[in-house]
């Protein structure tokens, strides 16, 4: 409502171009505004800045010590890049649940939730923040083997940059998993100890149920995301996976991510917060 230079009153309300930027139609911020939001929260608390760090420092040690121990048929970019990604997967799923779960030990959700009611909105956004770490984890693997083939062609007889597209595709896939596995256990628990322990114990546990026991291998094969997920990023083809492996990678994906994510959305629209 606006006032002109005669006095009469304008009662039409502001339209979409009359807001500021990154607010839709009804006032409301934008799920792209929310989502950077959420990654700049990443970085904000001290836990997720180191732990960022970490896991760039992480790919770039693990490219320096295969520079050190590998054969130099074995120092070329497919090996650096692959199992560059194996001990990042198993960081960035606490990453997701610190994304999470920090709203609730610091109480800074109760300002998020006052400025943000919808609250399936704040989980899509951090779901969305989530992906772009994962990606962002990807393309640090990338340079760091990307490095570690120049220093091996340099050095010794390595230095093959052969690779295809699917590894890529299957890196991009294997960290969007693990972080949103971290995520959905923040979600579903709401505490940080507790959805981290969960979160690494229980994938574990049903791993060596299903290798000791014979009648839950054929199960395991469906549900154990480590070897789901394994193809995705395992040399000599990772990303290589055949119609039955994606069947399995999908189920395991249900019952580890999904089935808690829903539990997890529904459990925070409903809480109470205090």
């Amino acid at each position: 409502m606006t006032t002109d230079t005669t006095g009469r009153t304008d009662t039409r309300s502001a339209g979409p171009a009359d807001r500021p930027g990154g607010y839709d139609s009804v006032g409301r911020p934008t799920l792209l505004r929310l989502t950077l939001v959420e990654l700049r929260k990443l970085a904000d608390t001290r836990a997720g800045y180191w732990l960022l760090i970490t896991i760039g420092l992480i790919a770039a040690i693990i490219v320096a010590v295969l520079l050190f121990t590998a054969p130099d048929p074995d120092q070329r970019f497919e090996y650096f890049f692959a199992l560059s990604q194996i001990p990042v997967g198993i960081l960035l799923p606490i990453l997701g649940i610190l994304l999470v779960t920090t709203e609730f030990s610091q109480r800074t959700v109760l300002t998020t939730f006052a400025l943000v009611p919808q609250r399936h909105r704040v989980v899509v956004a951090k779901l969305g923040a989530g992906v772009v770490a994962a990606l962002i984890s990807v393309l640090a693997s990338l340079a760091t083997a990307a490095l570690g083939t120049v220093i091996a062609g340099l050095t010794g007889d390595g230095g093959s940059w052969s690779t295809d597209l699917s590894a890529f595709v299957g890196a991009a896939v294997f960290q969007t998993v693990n972080v949103l596995l971290g995520i959905a256990f923040g979600l579903l628990f709401q505490s940080t100890p507790l959805a981290i322990v969960l979160s690494l114990v229980l994938p574990i546990a049903w791993s060596m149920l299903g290798g000791m026991i014979e009648r839950l291998r054929s199960a395991a094969e469906w549900l154990d995301t480590g070897l789901t997920t394994a193809a995705l990023v395992e040399p000599p083809d990772p990303g290589h996976l055949d119609g039955g492996q994606w069947a399995r990678l999908g189920v395991s994906v249900a019952v580890w991510v999904l089935l808690p994510l829903l539990a997890g959305l529904i459990r925070t629209v409903r809480r109470e917060v205090s």
